[in-house]
């Protein structure tokens, strides 16, 4: 599981950072942010989460 979050967070960080460096596509940049804030609140949730 912590495989598949560390995997998304670094695609929404490389997402992020060429919206930022191609400022035309600073809304790619804008997403890719919310997707890895996203990515790491799912991660805490899930891993405070009791398990069955």
């Amino acid at each position: 599981m912590w495989t598949v979050l560390i995997i998304l967070l670094v695609a929404w960080a490389i997402v992020a950072v060429v919206g930022f460096a191609i400022e035309g596509l600073l809304w790619i940049a804008i997403i890719g942010i919310i997707l890895f804030v996203g990515t790491i609140l799912f991660g805490v949730i899930r891993n405070r989460t009791p398990k069955a």
